[in-house]
This record gives C-alpha cells, sequence and structure tokens, in this order.
C-alpha cells in the first residue's frame, strides 16, 4: 500500500500561481513514476505531467506548469504559474513503482481542487 497526502490547492485569480505537493509514503521500495491528472466538472480525468527521469507535459499546459520530485522526501510538485479559468479542476497525484517485494503497485490520491476566476 503506497499512501499519498496532497497539499496546496486553492483558488486564484487567473494568471496567478499556485504549488501542489504530493508526498508519498508507506510500503514503496523504488517509485519509478510521478505525475499528477486533473479532471474538470464533466469532463474525463486527463494527464498535466509526469517524471520519470524525464519530464512531460501535456501540450495545453507546456510552459506554464513545471513538474518536479525530492527523491528523498518521496514528494512531487507541480508549479502552477499563468493559470487560466480553464485550468480549473480537481488534481489528482499518481505514482507507479515497486513494493518490498518488488511487486508493481500504484496509487491516486485524494484530489485537490484549484479553482481559477477570471
Amino acid at each position: 500500500q503506497v499512501q499519498l497526502v496532497e497539499s496546496g490547492g486553492g483558488e486564484v485569480q487567473a494568471g496567478g500561481s499556485l504549488r501542489l505537493s504530493c508526498a508519498a509514503s508507506g510500503n514503496t521500495f523504488m517509485i519509478n513514476s510521478m505525475a499528477w491528472h486533473r479532471q474538470a466538472p464533466g469532463k474525463q480525468r486527463e494527464p498535466v505531467a509526469s517524471v520519470d527521469g524525464k519530464t512531460a507535459y501535456a501540450a495545453s499546459v507546456k510552459g506554464r506548469f513545471t513538474i518536479s520530485r525530492d527523491n528523498a522526501k518521496n514528494t512531487v510538485y507541480l508549479q502552477m504559474s499563468s493559470l487560466k479559468p480553464e485550468d480549473t479542476a480537481v488534481y489528482f497525484c499518481y505514482v507507479e513503482g515497486l513494493d518490498r517485494s518488488l511487486k508493481s503497485v500504484e496509487s491516486w490520491g485524494q484530489g485537490t481542487q484549484v479553482t481559477v476566476s477570471s
């Protein structure tokens, strides 16, 4: 079992910034990939950014969002800048790796609300 605790969501005006954090704990031996996804009302969950040695971004956030990870703390961050109303969504952290039995594990965070007002 891998537990994820997210923080940093909130409400901000368009053009503002927010930083999300997600800390992983539990039966983790090695974390391969950490990522952020989001789900807006009435829409499907979509990938936003990921980091697994290299970073990748959705086209809609490239140049505005930055994903990073602190391996010592098993924590992934999402720095969001130049926020737009269309970035409003619940943001979910996702982690994939191996537990101490070298069994593949994955986990989703509980989600944190980001609201961008115009």
